[in-house]
């Protein structure tokens, strides 16, 4: 009798990881719709509290009907996005503009000729093998011949059409799911609780609705992150290093969002907003009629980037990691520490939210483990 109830057990083993098994295949074929399923529920999630706030909003004692209010709500979040992403390109447009005109200038200046003639010889008596007949130039123009030939160009021109069309379908599909979570909030809830048995779905469903809390608010705290950091640094590069107003919104819009990278996601983009604040202020000196002096601007534009990052560190950072998922800092700088590692950047890109759905689901599920209620429960 102890024999077949071991062969039981290990029959309902076999299963169990057979029904792993396969359905860690159908996610892998499926990939793809996951990740817009993934990234309509963050946009859901990011635009559920302004919802909530419309809704306060009546007119002659009624609300809006919630497929009103999720559409405006997308529209708000999303368009705000759009018009910071759109003021990053006039950036980039001048600084390519004003690379290419300083090229051009020095190009064609006899300096530059007599650099590069100094260079052709110290490069044919270094190396005889090239021929008294070297040039740079020539050897360049047939590089970039050979390498980007016909069919190279139709092939990236075929790549980047793809990507074009991924990411038409990738947003079509955020969006149109998204309005759908937003719309009916209890859908994803119930989505799940289906696939539960029935004795656990009263504790999926709240185990869901508290993830679904934290991570809201994660993720809520982060865009006002991203909003605070861009909006110092936009205040410090306009009116302390006297960028004009399109320059110093662009790049503060990049290094904000920059700054969700943890740990090296600051040093990134302050780097970047000091170089090309540094090429934009010298570019535009006759406009704003300023004598400029190159360590100074530097330094000017360091002192911005760092004051930003110790008001994020010491305040924007303890208030939205801690706070909003109830984890103490110790506990997610080793979360950040092991998905950098394991991950690398993306790792720690999606590093909180996924412990934030292990942890709460440990709470519900698994109160008597030691480790887990002296953690999560307890801590």
């Amino acid at each position: 009798m102890e024999q077949e109830r071991s062969i039981d057990r290990l029959a309902r083993y076999i299963i169990y990881a057979a029904t792993i098994l396969i359905i860690a295949g159908i996610c892998y074929l499926l990939r793809s719709i996951i990740v817009y399923i993934l990234l309509a529920a963050v946009v859901s999630l990011i635009c559920r509290p302004l919802m909530h706030l419309l809704k306060k909003i009546k007119i002659k004692g009624k609300t809006a009907p919630d497929w009103l209010l999720a559409i405006v709500s997308l529209v708000l979040v999303l368009g705000v996005l759009v018009t910071l992403v759109v003021n990053m390109v006039p950036v980039v447009y001048n600084i390519v503009l004003n690379i290419s005109d300083n090229f051009q200038a020095a190009s064609g200046s006899s300096e530059f000729s007599d650099l590069i003639d100094n260079l052709d010889f110290w490069l044919v008596s270094t190396f005889p093998s090239l021929g008294p007949g070297f040039s740079c130039e020539e050897a360049l123009v047939n590089f970039i011949s050979n390498q980007f030939s016909f069919d190279a160009l139709t092939s990236v021109i075929g790549s980047v059409a793809s990507a074009a069309g991924t990411a038409v379908v990738a947003i079509f599909s955020m969006i149109f799911i998204g309005f759908f979570l937003l719309k009916d909030q209890n859908l994803f809830k119930k989505m799940i609780a289906a696939l539960v048995p029935d004795k656990e779905e009263e504790k999926t469903i709240e185990t869901i609705g508290e993830v679904e809390n934290l991570v809201s608010r994660y993720f809520v705290g982060l865009l006002l992150e991203v909003i605070c950091v861009a909006t110092l640094n936009f205040l410090g590069l306009s009116l302390i290093s006297r960028l004009d107003v399109g320059s110093a919104l662009g790049i503060a819009f990049m290094t904000g969002l920059l700054n969700i990278i943890p740990y090296v996601g600051p040093w990134i983009g302050g780097a970047i907003g000091t170089v090309l604040g540094v090429v934009l202020k010298y570019s535009a000196a006759a406009a704003v009629g300023t004598d400029l002096n190159f360590w100074p601007v530097v330094l000017v534009l360091i002192a911005v980037f760092v004051f930003t990052q110790m008001v994020d560190n010491f305040v924007l950072q303890p208030l939205i990691y801690s706070k909003s998922i109830k984890a103490h800092p110790l506990e997610i700088f080793i979360v950040l520490l092991v998905a950098g590692s394991l991950g690398g950047i993306v790792g720690m890109l999606v590093a909180i939210p996924s412990y934030t759905v292990v942890r709460v689901i440990a709470a519900k599920f698994l109160p008597n483990v030691k480790f887990i209620r002296r953690l999560i429960i307890e801590g």
